[in-house]
């Protein structure tokens, strides 16, 4: 059977994508590609071609879904509540010491999505830059609660290109004592070299992403924020 040429390049890419999250699931299992459903497919399909809804809407709904799953790696404990009627109810509770960073300033993106599940979750801010000569990252402003060492860590960043910023963002992480299993990197969109570069730095730290792919959309902060 004849393929056009555009549907052989696409099939040869996403079979080769398909060996690559292969391989990487069996090296480290902490890297979890969020299953697809309708809702997401569908909304990655929409975005190229409706700029209007890239403002707002289809983002906070990927950011939503993503938000939850991470919230389902984080440890709970068993909770008995007593309903009015009086009836025994065994429930979950989330263990207390979690925190959310975001990295800025796309990472802001993905706090309000957090605050929706969680409301009185602390939050964190890291700005990472490029030197414009050598354009290697370099952290410019950090701000963490004070017992961050003590705290799961809900680390947001959506689009991954090369990885080195949040390679930064984690080594700051770090130097104030958290440990890199208590890491959790929420992320929308990631390329294959980025999440190699991730995993490989930091094996034991759990990375949730929605998308792999060779090109990440990196005018995602100045659409979501509107300075495009």
């Amino acid at each position: 059977m004849f393929f056009p040429p555009s549907l052989q390049i696409r099939l040869v890419v996403e079979e080769g994508l398909n060996q690559f999250l292969y391989s990487i699931s069996l090296r480290f299992y902490n890297f979890l590609l969020f299953s697809y459903t309708f809702t997401l497919s569908s909304t990655y399909q929409t975005l190229p071609n409706n700029p209007s809804l890239i403002l707002f809407f289809l983002p906070s709904l990927q950011i939503r879904l993503v938000v939850e799953e991470g919230l389902n790696q984080l440890p709970y404990s068993d909770l008995t509540i007593t309903t009015p009627t009086g009836c025994q109810y065994q429930g979950l509770q989330f263990v207390k010491g979690n925190c959310g960073v975001s990295i800025v300033r796309s990472g802001e993106a993905m706090e309000q999505g957090l605050r929706s599940c969680c409301r009185s979750i602390r939050l964190g801010k890291i700005l990472v830059e490029s030197d414009l000569e050598t354009h290697e990252a370099r952290v410019v402003y950090a701000k963490f609660p004070d017992d961050i060492s003590q705290r799961k860590v809900l680390l947001m960043y959506p689009i991954m290109s090369s990885g080195n910023t949040v390679i930064k963002a984690v080594n700051v992480l770090q130097e104030h004592a958290v440990e890199e299993e208590n890491i959790i990197l929420l992320n929308l969109f990631s390329t294959p070299a980025a999440a190699r570069t991730v995993t490989s730095a930091f094996p034991r730290m759990h990375i949730l992403t929605s998308e792999v792919h060779p090109v990440a959309p990196n005018h995602f902060g100045q659409k979501y924020f509107g300075t495009d």
